[in-house]
């Protein structure tokens, strides 16, 4: 495989990925011996392929899976092909999750605040561009030693009041409310909801809300958030509010995660982000400094990466310096 515009060319070892629309191959670059994925995707004229340009207007960030190069094949039949050349991570965090439930492992205190500060951080400055990522689950989640990247921005888009969108869009699993209801003009706010979900499967090690379909998808959230008011429903800006729904208390977050006694400021957290009413929801960049971080940014362990505390000049320009300054460690506050 090669790219004919910068000469360089890739040797594909095995297929490590497949999904609706692309399959995803581990390769080498001959040139250089680094070893990165490729994401081959047709491109479909009924399907608006926008990740080449989701990823462009990106950037670089460390907790983004970074694009090194994008080129066309044509192959049989005359079908036209983008590969995406992409910085390789070993493992995404559904795997890593299905390994601890088979070690019968739980995170330690550190690594769950790693990996869950890296996500916020990551989606805060997705969130700066205007854009949503809209398919935010444990798949589209890369992880080595530690270090999260998002990946997969095929469904990403720039979010703006009064647009019309897709409702039928992220899995089932981490889907919002307002998307289940066939809501069209909705906010960046959906991911909120996502990342949420895949925090408390973090402690779960397995989904929060599994339902088999979107009417059970709704049965399950209601197991736990009770029925939506509605002042809830109100908010998911939807043509039809006439739903019938039974009437159910909901179940106490402390009773979700009862069997695995997990941090009180934890729950707290994730209370803030699985919530009905899309604008309540906590901003990812708000969630950074909340309480349930604090003892991360105390601690000096080989554990944490250095790069959660390096922040790039676009998130300087997106934040600002000051705000930036309140999640640095105690001690790299004292210095500044």
């Amino acid at each position: 495989m090669k790219n004919s515009e910068n000469l360089q060319s890739y040797a594909v070892e095995k297929r490590i990925g497949e999904g609706a629309f692309a399959i995803v191959f581990l390769a080498t670059v001959q040139e250089s011996g680094e070893r990165v994925a490729i994401k081959k995707a047709p491109l479909d004229k009924k399907y608006k392929n926008r990740e080449l340009a989701n990823l462009k207007l990106i950037g670089d960030h460390p907790n983004i899976v970074s694009l090194k190069d994008a080129f066309y094949v044509v192959g049989q039949n005359e079908e036209v092909y983008i590969n995406y050349v992409m910085e390789f991570l070993p493992e995404n965090l559904s795997d890593y999750i299905k390994n601890l439930k088979k070690q019968k492992k739980q995170l330690t205190q550190i690594q769950l605040q790693c990996i869950t500060y890296q996500l916020l951080r990551g989606l805060a400055f997705i969130h700066g561009k205007g854009m949503a990522h809209r398919d935010i689950k444990p798949q589209n989640i890369l992880i080595d030693k530690m270090i999260v990247k998002y990946c997969d921005f095929g469904s990403s888009k720039i979010i703006s009041g009064g647009q019309i969108n897709t409702s039928y869009l992220c899995s089932r699993y981490y889907r919002a409310p307002e998307l289940i209801f066939g809501a069209t003009d909705y906010s960046i706010n959906i991911d909120i909801w996502s990342l949420g979900c895949v925090f408390a499967e973090l402690i779960l090690l397995e989904p929060l809300f599994p339902g088999e379909s979107s009417v059970d998808q709704l049965v399950e959230i209601m197991k736990v958030l009770g029925t939506p008011t509605a002042a809830d429903i109100a908010e998911f800006n939807i043509s039809n509010t006439d739903f019938k729904f039974p009437q159910v208390k909901g179940h106490p977050w402390s009773k979700v995660f009862l069997k695995y006694k997990p941090d009180p400021l934890f729950i707290d957290l994730i209370k803030k982000m699985v919530i009905y009413q899309p604008q309540q929801r906590i901003k990812p960049f708000m969630a950074l400094m909340h309480p349930f971080f604090n003892d991360l940014r105390k601690i000096q362990n080989e554990e944490v990466p250095e790069i959660l505390w390096q922040f790039t000049p676009e998130e300087e320009n997106i934040f600002g310096k000051q705000p930036l300054k309140h999640l640095l460690p105690t001690r790299q506050q004292a210095q500044k």
